[in-house]
């Protein structure tokens, strides 16, 4: 048995984490200050053994003895991590400074959840991890996108001066239950749209792609990601590498819920990426074969079902 710091433990992600390494047989302690993740994400987890609850902000620091750390604390959505961009870097850079002097005083492994907007509007199609970006480091979205490159700057530096053991993963478009219905990201606002008859907002003309993981997949490979050897560190792309348009979302979405929608457009906001791909090739290496397994269609019936239920409440 492993004890496993999981940092955003209540969020989107870090909920399903939390459960699968409950799963595994692990002890977890779920650490989250609620600015995007939500207690009835973990609920069901609350009476198990072996989970720990902490409300608390890393950007302070953290004691505790724990084997694994798994970083995920942060607003991953441009609605939630440019409503307060100076806490969103804090989040990203001094969360990462406070995890990585845990990790180096108690010799545990970390993770970081990096992100596939280190590579901001890109020019090189699919995105490789070898590939730098192409970010604007005073635009709208740089609070997040810039926060996430410091903090994989922190990670490589802790690793090379101080010998931390670390793995960075860098995470696509991810969708699935426990999205929150208000985080702006395309796949909830769709549903959300569909489910209440409202009209389906695409900004811009709706032809720039996006490549959707369904939750399950990202834990699975997270959790590879973790296990590997230690000299293998990344950063490694965990993402569905099959395209999709804004239209092509929208439709599939209006033909699942049988929603009389109507798709309206809206000007593209600045720095918004027209194209966003993973390639995988490095995660099929060296995480055992892993790819993701769920197909748009179905990981979309289980989302819709989740957000129907919620919206009925």
């Amino acid at each position: 048995m492993k004890r496993i710091l999981v940092t955003g433990g209540a969020g989107f992600v870090g909920s399903h984490l939390c459960e699968r390494l409950l799963n595994e047989g692990n002890e977890v302690i779920c650490l989250d200050n609620y600015f995007t993740g939500s207690k009835q994400n973990i609920e069901h987890l609350m009476d198990h053994h072996y989970f720990e609850l902490v409300r608390h902000d890393i950007t302070n620091p953290f004691m505790a003895e724990v084997d694994e750390i798994y970083n995920f604390a942060c607003p991953a959505s441009p609605v939630h991590y440019q409503y307060n961009p100076i806490k969103t870097t804090k989040t990203s850079v001094m969360g990462a400074i406070n995890m990585l002097g845990l990790a180096k005083r108690v010799k545990a492994k970390i993770l970081q959840a990096s992100t596939s907007e280190v590579y901001g509007d890109p020019t090189v199609h699919p995105q490789p991890e070898s590939y730098w970006g192409n970010v604007n480091p005073i635009g709208m979205r740089s609070c997040y996108d810039e926060g996430k490159r410091c903090a994989e700057t922190l990670f490589m530096d802790y690793h090379k001066e101080n010998k931390v053991k670390i793995k960075i993963i860098r995470i696509f478009n991810t969708y699935g239950p426990r999205m929150h219905p208000k985080d702006g990201r395309v796949v909830s606002n769709f549903i959300v749209q569909a489910l209440r008859g409202e009209d389906i907002t695409i900004f811009g003309d709706g032809t720039q792609t996006r490549s959707f993981q369904y939750v399950d997949d990202l834990v699975e490979g997270t959790v590879r990601m973790m296990n590997t050897r230690d000299s293998f560190i990344g950063p490694v792309n965990i993402g569905n590498p099959t395209e999709f348009t804004m239209l092509q979302l929208a439709d599939e979405i209006i033909n699942l819920t049988g929603s009389k929608s109507k798709i309206t457009y809206l000007p593209l906001p600045d720095d918004d990426p027209m194209q966003r791909q993973p390639d995988i090739d490095l995660a099929k290496k060296e995480l055992d074969g892993w790819e993701p397994k769920i197909n748009l269609r179905d990981g979309l019936k289980s989302t819709i079902s989740y957000f129907d239920t919620l919206l009925s409440q």
